[in-house]
């Protein structure tokens, strides 16, 4: 499908199953003048193709469709609009909006049942055939297994745009993704992967660039094939690549944040770029099959993958990321579009079972956002193995306890051990629990103890949009504050934050800049600010808050037994007769059911071993003290004798330490201690 190189030229292929005609636009150099316009006289079942003999990389070309333009039975063709090759790994030239891109006429009385037959060819930018060819100079996945994983997710303008060891010219690309000063901070903190919000090929929506924004999180894809190219210097897919390989050479897994459940088109109301204008019917979920569109994902149409060339486009999209691009997994945007059939969403759903068996695919990781809003959308638990799930439920119950909500014991504690009540089951795992604090999405960490309440103006609608309850707490001051004891407070609380992630089990994810204080003052949909609000203040880097997170990294690195696979439900362990994981109170004894329902219980105690199931000859253990009340006396389990105070987020940069069986845990803190055993002991 698309352009491929042949021996004597390139050939095209386009699926199209209601069009009555295809026609191949040639452009000279730059996409402004057509020179060429050549009907697809061969069509194999659905897909149409042709070959143009001579024709070489960098070739620009565009698409018309012939067909009937009847709305009320979903078909919208328009052979006055030039369309993009759905399958296109290069785009050349910007969109410029224009009425002239609508395919019913702005302003008529039949609204979108008229028709307009401007040609639109001026307006959108041209396909490109690509030489797919790359010297990947021996690169090899780094296969990061689940249970050693640690997210990083970034933008990549955002990351980074204002550092400043980067060439100016360099800066907001994927050139300065694989710059030796970015690679180095995350390996100096210890992250294993990068999570890349859409790098797909997008255009900025109508209604942003009426107000002088951009889209600049990137969720209305229109090229599944092609690096976006504003964040090329000059050639998008070959510094996509370079990037990747750069990361990988440290280590670093690359994933890609995808969105295969709508397209950049819109509604009824939207332009006609690709999908639509070559067989809106056989693309896109209508309601009754006819006009209008569904909306399952709130930006006016849903791709229907129940249909087998869409399915098919979007598998190809996957594999060929993976095999050309060599890119390490995926994260789903709204996944549950994806898995949802005519009868609602179903874990055995056709695109589910896809990519269970595609080949290509096994390697990776593959990671779902559970939820749309659509019916039955809410679908946290629900994916099938091996799907990894970002877990709301892991951030709201954090952010609530260290809030100081009452009564969050039972929901920290069931956190903590990967949320086996939303994952265990059909044999998943505990690292299918993806755990984070913040995200792209909402209050960054620093915003989080910054502000109470959402400052989304810059956005221009009013402060309508994004979330209005985000658990967050300003600490005494809304916003930025100079106060030393407000600071102080918000930099414990952030530490708190992030050690409490750091050792739950699960798989964890931090935010880019959450370990810099990054703030996008108080900005909690950020989705349009391609500015200072979003990029990372490199120069006022809270260095210190970053070296602690390097420290947390490092201490889940080197302790296995907080980042076990198997779910832990206090088993006793054969070997030592100690169950895997055993709760305590602040004192060291047992909580009863009654402090478990004490809405004031909030110092609590986690002893916690390597599984009994699957690890009953290891001996790690740690004890981790989560003090969410005031100065409380602990007292260490008796388990053993003597133990080392590994963590204390109220001194975060104090040393490793053996310390008293009995000691005062300062208010709101973390705690992490491990046995010191006899000499000779293992």
């Amino acid at each position: 499908m698309g352009a491929s190189l042949t021996p004597g030229g390139v050939n095209f292929a386009v699926f199209s199953a209601h069009a009555t005609g295809l026609e191949l636009c040639l452009y000279a150099p730059g996409g402004r003048h057509e020179v060429a316009r050549l009907p697809f006289k061969d069509r194999t079942g659905d897909v149409w193709h042709i070959e143009v003999v001579g024709a070489r990389p960098g070739l620009h070309y565009g698409l018309r469709a012939h067909g009937p333009y009847d709305p009320e039975a979903g078909h919208r063709f328009n052979v006055n609009k030039l369309l993009l090759d759905p399958y296109a790994r290069a785009w050349s030239g910007k969109l410029r909006w224009s009425d002239a891109l609508m395919g019913y006429r702005v302003g008529s009385p039949r609204a979108d049942l008229s028709f307009d037959n401007r040609d639109s060819a001026f307006a959108v930018p041209k396909s490109v055939v690509v030489d797919p060819t790359f010297d990947w100079m021996g690169d090899q996945p780094p296969l990061t297994p689940w249970s050693d994983t640690v997210i990083y997710e970034a933008h990549v303008r955002a990351l980074t745009m204002n550092h400043p060891v980067l060439p100016h010219g360099m800066r907001g690309t994927y050139a300065a993704l694989g710059h030796p000063a970015i690679i180095e901070h995350l390996r100096r903190l210890g992250v294993t992967a990068v999570e890349l919000l859409p790098v797909h090929g997008y255009f900025d929506d109508r209604f942003l660039v009426a107000k002088g924004l951009r889209n600049h999180w990137g969720y209305n894809s229109m090229g599944f094939f092609q690096p976006e190219p504003r964040y090329a210097q000059r050639d998008a897919l070959t510094e996509f690549k370079g990037a990747v390989r750069a990361l990988h050479k440290a280590g670093i897994e690359v994933i890609l944040d995808v969105v295969y459940n709508h397209s950049g088109e819109g509604d009824e109301w939207g332009p006609t770029l690709s999908f639509r204008g070559l067989d809106n019917a056989s693309y896109y979920r209508l309601v009754h099959g006819g006009r209008h569109y569904m909306n399952d994902a709130g930006t006016g149409n849903t791709l229907d993958l129940t249909h087998p060339a869409v399915l098919r486009m979007v598998m190809d999209s996957l594999r060929y990321w993976v095999e050309d691009c060599h890119v390490d997994g995926f994260r789903f945007d709204l996944g549950t579009v994806l898995g949802r059939e005519p009868t609602g969403f179903s874990p055995q759903a056709g695109f589910f079972a896809a990519l269970r068996q595609d080949p290509a695919l096994q390697h990776v990781k593959l990671i779902a956002e559970p939820w749309d809003i659509g019916l039955g959308g809410y679908q946290l638990g629900a994916f099938p193995p091996p799907f990894g799930e970002w877990n709301d439920k892991y951030r709201d119950g954090l952010r609530r306890f260290w809030r100081g909500d009452a009564g969050l014991a039972p929901e920290l504690a069931r956190r903590l051990l990967a949320s086996a009540d939303k994952f265990d089951h059909h044999r998943r795992r505990a690292t299918a629990s993806v755990n984070y604090v913040a995200s792209h999405d909402g209050f960054t960490l620093e915003d989080l103890v910054s502000f109470t309440i959402k400052r989304n103006f810059a956005n221009g609608e009013d402060n309508r949009d994004g979330h209005d309850d985000n658990h967050a707490d300003n600490m005494g001051v809304e916003g930025p504050s100079s106060n030393p004891e407000i600071c102080a407070a918000r930099d414990l609380r952030k530490r708190n934050l992030l050690a409490t992630l750091m050792l739950s089990q699960g798989t964890p994810m931090i935010l880019a800049g959450d370990e810099i204080g990054h703030s996008q003052g108080g900005n909690n949909n950020a989705y349009a600010q391609d500015n200072d609000i979003t990029r990372l203040d490199w120069v006022h880097a809270d260095t210190r808050l970053a070296t602690f997170v390097a420290r947390l990294i490092r201490l889940r690195s080197d302790h296995p037994v907080l980042r076990q696979p198997h779910f832990l439900h206090g088993k006793v362990r054969d070997t030592d007769g100690q169950p895997d994981v055993i709760w305590r109170r602040a004192d060291g004894e047992v909580p009863s059911p009654g402090d478990w329902h004490n809405p004031a219980f909030r110092a609590i105690g986690l002893e916690l071993r390597m599984s009994a199931t699957f690890s009953p000859d290891a001996t790690d253990t740690l004890y981790i003290l989560i003090n969410g009340d005031g100065p409380t006396r602990a007292v260490l389990p008796k388990t053993f004798a003597r133990w080392r105070h590994l963590l204390d987020t109220t001194r975060p940069d104090a040393p490793a330490t053996e310390c008293r069986a009995e000691l005062d845990l300062p208010a709101q803190s973390v705690h992490l201690f491990q046995p010191i055993l006899p000499e000779g002991a293992t």
